[in-house]
């Protein structure tokens, strides 16, 4: 199920023109379509840290994962949702205290060196576990990895953790790098967190800052026939108007994660030779949340809370902000999570004279100046609908009595203010639902986190019922049970409201149509691209 679908009209006015600067010389267009050939693709971000294991985030798998591979990727048809990639089968211990991999045979780093477990182990033990946003989550309990030969794998856990998590998670978790390359060295500090050496089907061959990551095909790749492609090049193009005008002028093949701007897809779908594409992006839905800082006395009230949920009007957001490539969204788990989705729990429907009332009850009557309060409101900078989404939050506050005072800030900045200092009332977040409400999910509501965690629960909010009912989902094996568990979690967060989920989104990638094979799983633009080719 695709949240995205093509037939709506516009409602905003396209960005800026594509500047002339932006122009890159050495690739100033794209290459004619050939067997093989060069894929030009839009990016719009330059990640620092380039090692997928350590960060596990968009903007990184983006180019990464081309590079460096997981054990598993996630797949429309595959068991459990799953295609193997570096381990061929998983299977867990009735008491989940142990999971043992099969690992694929014959797999060669770039730099020629074999794959082995002993790579595996490492990586597990330490990257993953310690050092990674989300590993340190699913391996929280992993105490050993057993490798009683070089194509076997045994996860060895220090209390119960369920094998349905770790299916979910090693799409976005289990990036293995090579042991020989980061022992003994700083891991977070390795050259090779930017010039990666994995065992995927293109080598990491160039980066210029500003302008161009360049990958090569890897000749020796496990899969016999595979890349199809002789080269990839990310394209550095942060203004987003930039990748349309691009496309239309043939300097670049593909745009992904929406990198051309929704206000201009119903027209560049009827240019010839683009096409529009909402699929791909399935096991990446992203959230637009409220977070709320519970350390203000207004907010730690639950009728304020609820008062500001039914202050919005999420069709408003969906078919404005979003021009309808988005549904609202009734809680923390997104619709097209089946497997997880409680479409009971309680949700606010828009009504202003509600949340007014609401407001009265807790006690904070309007002044003669038609405010009752003033909060910090800070939009995330990420992407275009969140900051558009901080001036529409203001004025929905305003009908109510709240003057939102809107702080814009650059992502380090906006990150530090939020998940560091703490100074905001209301922030708006873009957090990604992968697949598992253990995976960047609950971190957003549960107590404890440490601060400087981004994307994590920095308001100061804590339910013992709820901290609870995650914990025990985290050791409970069974898998029914387990998802009972977590259809309570989202009735206890859609009740109580530590934070307000508004909308949830997939992606939409836009593609000459001489770009084959593009979106055939549910995080194909994250995922490794061996099949992409080109048509003549």
């Amino acid at each position: 199920m695709t949240i995205a679908h093509l037939s709506r009209r516009t409602l905003l006015q396209a960005g800026a023109a594509l500047a002339a600067s932006t122009a890159l010389p050495t690739f100033a267009h794209a290459q004619a379509a050939t067997a093989g050939g060069r894929l030009i693709v839009a990016a719009d971000s330059e990640p620092k840290n380039l090692n997928p294991a350590i960060v596990a985030s968009n903007g990184v798998f983006f180019i990464a994962s081309k590079v460096v591979e997981t054990l598993a990727e996630a797949s429309f048809s595959g068991k459990d949702g799953l295609s193997p990639r570096l381990a061929t089968s998983w299977e867990g211990s009735a008491d989940g205290k142990s999971v043992t991999f099969k690992l694929r045979e014959g797999v060669k780093w770039h730099d020629g060196k074999p794959f082995t477990s002993a790579d595996v182990a490492f990586s597990a033990l330490k990257i993953w576990k310690p050092l990674q946003n989300l590993g340190r989550l699913v391996f929280a309990n992993l105490e050993d990895v057993e490798t009683p030969d070089d194509t076997t794998a045994i996860f060895k856990f220090s209390k119960p953790t369920p094998l349905q998590l770790i299916r979910n998670a090693l799409p976005v978790v289990s990036s293995v790098v090579p042991k020989h390359v980061y022992e003994g060295s700083d891991i977070n500090a390795s050259p090779a967190n930017v010039k990666l050496i994995g065992t995927g089907p293109f080598k990491f061959t160039e980066y210029k800052p500003g302008e161009y990551y360049r990958l090569t095909r890897n000749a020796d790749y496990w899969n016999k026939g595979e890349p199809k492609l002789d080269e990839v090049i990310f394209r550095v193009l942060p203004d987003r108007a930039g990748a349309g005008a691009a496309l239309e002028a043939e300097e670049i093949q593909l745009a992904a994660f929406s990198a051309v701007p929704l206000t201009d897809l119903s027209r560049i779908s009827k240019v010839p030779g683009i096409k529009v594409i909402s699929k791909g992006y399935e096991a990446l839905t992203y959230q637009l949340v409220i977070e709320i800082n519970h350390r203000r006395k207004e907010l730690a009230d639950v009728k304020v809370r609820q008062a500001i949920a039914h202050a919005i009007d999420k069709k408003f957001v969906v078919d404005t902000i979003f021009l309808g490539y988005a549904a609202a969204s009734t809680g923390p788990v997104p619709k097209n999570a089946p497997e997880f989705y409680d479409p009971t729990v309680p949700t606010y429907a828009f009504d202003v004279a509600k949340a007014n009332a609401l407001l009265d009850e807790a006690g904070y009557k309007k002044g003669a100046d038609g405010k009752r309060f003033a909060l910090k409101l800070r939009p995330a900078p990420y992407f275009n609908e969140t900051k558009q989404f901080g001036d529409y939050l203001r004025q929905a506050l305003s009908a109510v009595g709240i003057d939102a005072q809107l702080v814009n800030a650059d992502a380090a900045a906006h990150q530090k203010a939020v998940y560091t200092d703490h100074d905001f009332d209301l922030a708006i977040g873009p957090p990604v639902f992968r697949g598992d409400p253990a995976i960047s999910t609950t971190i957003l509501v549960q107590s404890g986190i440490p601060d400087g965690v981004p994307f994590s629960n920095q308001g100061g909010y804590a339910s013992k019922e709820l901290d609870d009912v995650i914990a025990k989902a985290a050791v409970t094996v069974d898998t029914a049970a387990r998802t009972d568990l977590y259809k309570q979690f989202q009735k206890l967060v859609a009740t109580d409201l530590p934070l307000i989920n508004v909308a949830e989104w997939g992606f939409i990638s836009v593609a000459r149509d001489t770009v084959v094979n593009v979106s055939n799983n549910p995080r194909w633009a994250v995922s490794n691209w061996s099949d992409t080719t080109l048509k003549s």
